[in-house]
């Protein structure tokens, strides 16, 4: 069995001793009275009172020493307060720093106790390690103003030795605010002078120096203000203030907006891009713009103004309000700055509604942009040749001091180019509805003198003479020949009068007679119908004088009558073409006579030519056709035909020869007898005989 090993009475013996051992001791007193603390808890009085301190089977001595001090517990367990800074081995042994059993009048907080704690001496005590940084007065004081029971043997009861207290001031001292003010005093106030006020966290919005210096505090925390001193520590409800909650801004919205885009701030918060609160004024001499920020003015320093001192356009001497230094120009607006070289002509005009820029650039004046779709809106649209003018052309260089003259400038032809026809044009015009563009534009383009719009020059209307026929086809130099070398004025276009004279006198003035006079004979009629001259025959408005009138009489003009065929053939095939004109441009010949052989060949090579004449009109009156024979063998010839020969062909006689290598039918001279066409026949029975054997 296990009772009789002699480990088992060992186990019991030993158990068995301590435990009487501590019936013993529970029945014995303490070591020493307790001090006087302790001795007025009266449960820790008497025997019992010891495992109220020292603890029991289940918990330690200084969880018992916790359980009554709750605010040491807190502290440790927070790590904070002068319990809470010590090491987890010296916080859990609370008798070592604080033993007791040392009488009624003995402290359990002396010197021994801030050893063990390491701090040597009590008056030089760093109150940082309870979260009070003591500074200035503060650190002159006893530790006995601030913890009256600091060096008391015995505390009262209630009374704390250095537990209790709090840091606000208001703990310690007065507060004369009342109450009204939500910032805690060391805000303001510092440990070395309750007088001086010394906001420390200001800087973070607004550092208090330059021109914010020596300001009060109730100049911009007054009472009656939401940013007063009494609602500063309200952060919840309040705004950040800008500079233009306290400073009037003379800046338009726009600079503002564009400067706060520039520094990625609000608008209100942007004027410390240039003027920074050490400035003593906003007035700073040396306070500098880029040229980004003097662009948010709207007006940007691109070139040339970007060379211009800042005093040229802001002059600052003497001193002015902003509004008379810094007037708020626009770029576009040049004339605020600079002199009108045009002596007001553009005032009021449609082109200039936007001012100078209407035709300069902002960086320069020249060369200017006035473009010609813009002269277009004038009252003189520049087209054709005027477009390749200078504009000092027509807008001449004024005198010195004199501004060049663009207003009411000449918009008329004549006014400013002379009259190369002599005003020979002048009675007509009088009469004329009138041309904007000059008189000169009732007949010339644009584009030259030379050139006649597209309308075309009524010739009968300005000069009397009016282009029919083939005139309207000529070309204009045919009667104006140019001359070789220009006037004065640079004509070369000539006139008639020069080659013909100042007298029309019909065809005759130009032309001259191709016809050397033959119908202007005493027995020809001066007029025909009314018309006289060349006109007779020839119409004005034919295309050609080959054209003759319908009404051309050829009998009575030439003496040979265009009856039968004649009249159904063209004249050129009697009057042929020649292979070149004459002088005159006639390019048909006269015809060749009036009898059939002067345009006909002889078919009979002259065989019944009489007196080295032939006429063919005793054989052939027929007009229409020469087979039309009126010839009458009996009466015409030496050989009347008889009852035998009527019957007989023709060509039977009349047989082909040729003489002279020439071909032609021989009518005469022919034998009369009857064998110079039969022959001579001696035996016609023997030979009638023999054909028939």
């Amino acid at each position: 069995m296990r009772f009789k090993t002699p480990r088992f009475w060992i186990v019991f013996f030993s158990v068995a001793s301590v435990l009487l051992l501590a019936v013993v001791d529970l029945n014995r007193t303490s070591p020493g009275p307790l001090s006087t603390i302790h001795q007025r808890e009266f449960s820790l009085r008497g025997q019992d009172g010891c495992a109220q301190c020292h603890g029991g089977f289940s918990e330690s001595m200084t969880d018992s020493c916790l359980k009554c001090h709750g605010e040491i517990k807190d502290q440790v367990t927070r790590s904070q307060g002068l319990h809470g800074t010590l090491s987890v081995d010296r916080a859990s042994q609370c008798a070592l720093c604080h033993s007791d059993h040392h009488g009624a009048s003995f402290s359990l907080v002396n010197v021994q106790s801030f050893l063990q704690a390491g701090i040597p001496n009590v008056e030089e005590f760093d109150h940082a390690l309870v979260g009070y940084n003591m500074q200035g007065k503060h650190r002159g004081l006893d530790c006995t103003e601030c913890h009256i029971q600091a060096n008391a043997p015995t505390l009262p009861l209630g009374e704390k030795r250095y537990l209790g207290l709090d840091t606000s001031c208001v703990t310690c001292h007065e507060d004369p605010h009342q109450g009204e003010m939500s910032k805690s005093c060391t805000d303001c106030h510092t440990q070395e002078d309750f007088n001086h006020v010394s906001y420390s966290s200001h800087g973070d919005y607004l550092p208090l120096w330059g021109g914010h210096k020596d300001i009060g505090c109730r100049e911009c925390h007054a009472k009656s203000e939401p940013h007063s001193l009494e609602n500063l520590g309200d952060f919840a409800n309040q705004t950040s203030r800008n500079c233009q909650d306290c400073h009037d801004s003379p800046h338009t919205g726009t600079f503002m907006e564009g400067i706060a885009r520039l520094v990625y701030l609000s608008p209100g918060e942007s004027c410390v891009s240039c003027h920074q609160a050490e400035h003593t004024s906003f007035q700073e001499e040396d306070l500098t713009v880029t040229r980004e920020q003097h662009a948010c003015s709207g007006f940007s320093l691109g070139p040339p103004h970007d060379q211009v001192d800042c005093a040229s356009c802001h002059n600052s001497d003497p001193p002015s309000l902003f509004q008379d230094r810094y007037p708020g120009r626009n770029a576009d607006r040049c004339g605020e700055c600079h002199k009108d070289p045009h002596g007001g002509q553009f005032d009021g005009s449609p082109l200039a509604r936007n001012g100078c820029i209407s035709c300069h650039e902002n960086e320069r004046f020249l060369p200017h942009g006035f473009s010609n779709d813009l002269h277009a809106r004038t009252r003189f649209a520049l087209t054709d040749s005027h477009l390749e003018l200078d504009c000092e052309s027509c807008h001449k260089d004024p005198e010195p001091g004199e501004s060049r003259v663009f207003h009411d400038t000449p918009a008329r032809c004549e006014l400013c180019h002379q009259d190369s026809h002599q005003g020979q044009f002048d009675s007509i015009l009088k009469n004329t509805t009138g041309n904007p563009r000059g008189t000169c534009a009732e007949c010339h383009s644009a584009r030259s003198f030379q050139e006649i719009p597209a309308h075309g020059f009524n010739h009968g209307y300005w000069t009397g003479y009016p282009l029919v026929g083939a005139h309207g086809i000529a070309r204009c130099e045919s009667c104006h020949a140019r001359s070789k070398e220009p006037d004065p004025l640079g004509r070369t276009f000539g006139r008639v009068s020069d080659h013909y004279g100042d007298t029309i006198n019909g065809c005759i003035t130009c032309h001259q007679d191709p016809h050397e006079g033959s119908f202007d004979q005493p027995n020809l009629p001066k007029t025909v119908g009314g018309r006289d001259s060349c006109e007779r025959c020839h119409s004005e408005s034919a295309v050609s004088f080959q054209e003759i009138t319908k009404e051309f009489d050829h009998d009575l003009w030439t003496g040979f009558s265009l009856r039968g065929a004649h009249g159904a053939i063209e004249c050129s095939s009697c009057h042929g073409e020649v292979k070149e004109p004459n002088s005159l441009m006639k390019n048909h010949g006269p015809a060749k006579g009036s009898s059939c052989s002067d345009c006909h060949e002889d078919p009979h090579n002259e065989q019944f030519k009489i007196a080295e004449r032939n006429d063919c009109q005793r054989c052939h009156k027929s007009e229409t056709s020469f087979t039309d024979l009126s010839f009458n063998h009996n009466l015409h010839s030496r050989f009347p035909l008889g009852e035998n020969h009527r019957s007989v062909a023709c060509s039977s006689c009349h047989r082909s020869v040729r003489h002279d290598d020439v071909e032609f039918v021989k009518y005469k001279p022919l034998g009369t007898n009857c064998v110079d066409c039969h022959g001579d026949n001696r035996r016609p029975l023997r030979k009638r005989k023999r054909g028939r054997h």
